[in-house]
């Protein structure tokens, strides 16, 4: 049965996709070079390792409504689910490559989201859990299936640049915020009753009224 090993060589955006897309370029190698496998149904989670890269002060200072106080971090900080991602490997012998699309967010209720936005500069430690179906072909020809062993993984670390690129790339200059539909009303009601033209302008006015009342306060 083929005894296959992952390697992750490199990542990048793709610039035109329906959602913020993200390729993760994957050798695949049979330890059976003459091995013939007629195709791969690749599954993969996705981790962010958080323990394994420094975090500069003013990242700590984002990261407090993912981990809490740094002091803490020694309990709060954790290997974090990010996301799963497939793909189909086509028929190959010995080694072949093949891009792993993962769909990204940025909506800002996503954990992984939070803590993407909270790093300036750097790498994102990836750990990649790999599971799926093999068919290939036996000495006499017939096909087989197998599956793919449980500690088949690969380390990555993405830097932080790809991901603030292609955000920057889908939404230039914004950031997504998804509202539920009761707030979203009132802050249209508010928009309206205002006169303003763009809700950009009614958080703005929201958020210089909410100045005004803490500088009367604090007199």
């Amino acid at each position: 049965m083929p005894d296959i090993d992952f390697e992750v060589i490199g990542a990048e955006a793709v610039a035109y996709a329906a959602a913020p897309l993200l390729n993760l370029n994957l050798r695949l190698t049979n330890k059976d070079a003459n091995e013939q496998i007629q195709n791969v149904m690749l599954h993969c989670q996705i981790n962010l390792e958080v323990t394994r890269r420094q975090y500069s002060d003013a990242e700590k200072s984002r990261m407090f409504e993912l981990f809490g106080e740094p002091t803490r971090w020694g309990q709060t900080l954790k290997t974090m689910l990010w996301t799963h991602a497939n793909v189909v490997v086509q028929p190959f012998s010995d080694t072949t490559e093949v891009d792993l699309p993962v769909v990204c967010t940025f909506d800002f209720n996503v954990a992984a989201t939070k803590y993407f936005a909270g790093l300036e500069t750097g790498e994102i430690p990836l750990l990649l859990l790999f599971s799926g179906t093999m068919f290939y072909r036996d000495e006499s020809g017939d096909l087989q299936m197998g599956r793919i062993s449980w500690n088949k993984e690969a380390n990555f670390r993405l830097p932080v640049k790809i991901w603030q690129e292609m955000m920057e790339h889908y939404y230039p200059n914004s950031a997504w915020l998804n509202l539920p539909r009761d707030t979203f009303e009132k802050l249209r009601d508010y928009k309206i009753s205002r006169g303003l033209p763009t809700f950009e302008q009614a958080l703005e006015k929201l958020l210089a009224e909410e100045t005004e009342i803490k500088k009367s306060g604090s007199l």
